[in-house]
């Protein structure tokens, strides 16, 4: 099992070549005769193998009893890394990701396996193996001190879902997944808990769409700690979901559907309330949002989030409006995952067992890509995860396997010791994070009288928002008519198209119909809502 592990022989780095892949030769060894065996300091080297070293893709094959019986010219080992570099390589098939991966090795006696053998090894590994070696590699990456990842004493850390992951249209794969109404290929989803501040995925779990988002993060709740503030969104909004991510002892920031009802049992001096959500006691922040743009547009968007932290002193709830944008960094590690590294292609593997060593594969990359973007950031001290180029830190590990020339070893000066692909981090650090927005557009539509709204995220065009406020809700509703606050508790009901509660007030207004036809896109200047401190105004 993968607890059985010893974790102090996984934890080692080791000094190793830039290859990802060592063991490729003919006779199984690595062709400069290097096992990888000298420790060197966990953080320093920032190259794959330095991640995933030799002793830890030896050791998971032989805790899950995965290692061939007989000498092989494809061990287990070279089946690991060439599972990781199927990933690295979605855009070819099996021989060209295995050419790219011993690229480096021209003038040495290198296996030339045919597509068939290639099938045999990843059916000979399983998807045990590649499963250990990712718990042993998920977890926090950041220290405590690195810009971004503590909102005072708490690490922030986020549930969501991916279900935009597509698998082959076979047969076996319909019957484990499904048909999905809107497209022809059966959906995989994808539920991770991610350390905001570095993306980084602390724990995993995938399967059918059909079975919820709940349902899945609950499998995660072991992985929660009383040093965690958990952020989500209103997709999670359940009483039962609530009480168990607090009886882990973590802290919670989320937002509420905005037809759940809350009893106010005491009012606070920044515009929040106490209340209980059914055994729970928390804190509710209605927040109304407005956004004006340049050329007097405005647009206006009601949340309502709740928080176990109930002490408004301590966590003002301007602040917990404000950290609640870090909820989208969850949504940006989705995008470097599906988009960047896969190029929004569909997974490989017809069946469910390849899926599963498939998609663990996946995520074992992300992470260590992750790992080299944050080695990279806390050699720079004061140097926030966010402005690492995920886009730099994948196309130099691509190039490095490719060229694989050099040996890292622990005599080398601390540039060197870092690896090539941290120092071209380094080198193309993003700008400081600035105010971005999120606009909802027609992308597709569904129906005639309902088009679906698409959301994803878009840069600020210059000079576009020169103002951004937030308030508190102030006891009126958007019409002027005064409002009581609710006082009993009311189970979620689901609303009626074309309208929408907003904020505390009870009122019920009716959306207008968009200015624009479903099928084009909005202006480029529709902007929507933005997560910023209330009663707080920013100036472009």
């Amino acid at each position: 099992m993968v607890q059985a592990v010893d974790q102090d022989s996984l934890s080692r780095r080791s000094s190793v070549a830039p290859s990802l892949c060592p063991a490729v030769c003919a006779d199984g060894h690595h062709p400069n005769g290097h096992r990888g065996r000298g420790p060197v300091r966990s953080r320093a080297s920032g190259e794959l193998t330095a991640v995933v070293p030799f002793e830890l893709v030896d050791a998971v094959p032989a805790e899950t009893g995965t290692v061939q019986q007989r000498l092989r010219d494809l061990p287990s080992r070279a089946g690991v890394y060439f599972l990781l570099a199927m990933c690295l390589f979605p855009e070819v098939g099996y021989r060209l990701a295995w050419d790219k991966l011993t690229a480096g090795l021209s003038g040495m006696p290198v296996v030339c396996p045919s597509a068939k053998a290639l099938r045999d090894l990843r059916r000979r590994i399983g998807s045990t193996p590649v499963r250990a070696l990712f718990e042993v590699l998920a977890g926090l990456l950041a220290r405590p001190t690195t810009p971004g990842v503590r909102f005072g004493s708490y690490r922030t850390v986020s549930f969501d879902g991916c279900s935009s992951l597509r698998v082959p249209d076979s047969g076996r794969n319909r019957a484990w997944l499904g048909r999905t109404s809107h497209h022809g290929y059966p959906t995989l989803e994808l539920m991770t808990l991610v350390e905001t501040g570095t993306r980084a995925v602390v724990g995993a779990v995938f399967g059918p769409t059909a079975e919820g988002e709940t349902s899945y993060a609950g499998r995660l709740l072991h992985l929660l700690r009383p040093d965690m503030l958990v952020l989500w969104d209103k997709g999670f909004d359940s009483n039962a979901f609530l009480a168990q991510v607090t009886n882990t002892g973590a802290q919670v920031l989320g937002r509420l559907r905005s037809n759940r009802r809350t009893p106010v049992l005491t009012l606070l001096a920044d515009g929040s309330y106490l209340s209980v959500i059914g055994t729970v006691k928390v804190r509710i922040i209605d927040v109304q949002i407005a956004v004006a743009c340049a050329d007097g547009t405005s647009f206006t968007g009601s949340y309502r989030l709740v928080t176990t932290l109930t002490d408004a002193r301590c966590y003002p709830a301007t602040a917990l409006v404000g950290l609640y944008h870090q909820r989208w960094e969850h949504e940006s590690g989705y995008y470097a995952l599906r988009h960047t590294i896969m190029n929004g292609r569909n997974l490989r593997s017809g069946d469910l067992a390849g899926i599963e060593q498939e998609m663990w594969s996946l995520l074992t990359l992300y992470q260590a890509l992750r790992t080299v973007m944050v080695d990279a950031a806390e050699s720079l001290p004061g140097t926030d995860p966010d402005r690492c180029s995920f886009s730099i830190a994948l196309h130099t590990a691509r190039n490095q396997v490719i060229q694989a020339n050099g040996i890292i070893t622990p005599d080398t000066d601390r540039d060197a010791l870092l690896g090539t692909v941290g120092i071209r981090i380094l080198a193309g650090l993003l700008p400081r994070r600035r105010q971005r927005v999120s606009t909802r557009k027609v992308k597709h539509v569904l129906s005639g009288t309902f088009p679906r709204m698409k959301r994803w995220k878009v840069a600020r065009p210059a000079g576009a928002m020169n103002r951004v406020e937030t308030r508190a809700s102030d006891g009126f509703s958007d019409c002027g008519i005064p409002f009581s606050l609710p006082i009993t508790s009311r189970a979620d009901r689901a609303m009626s198209r074309g309208q929408v509660v907003h904020g505390s007030t009870g009122a019920l207004t009716c959306n207008r119909a968009p200015s624009w036809n479903g099928n084009r896109a909005p202006p480029r200047e529709v902007t929507s809502e933005v997560s910023t401190g209330i009663g707080v105004s920013y100036d472009s």
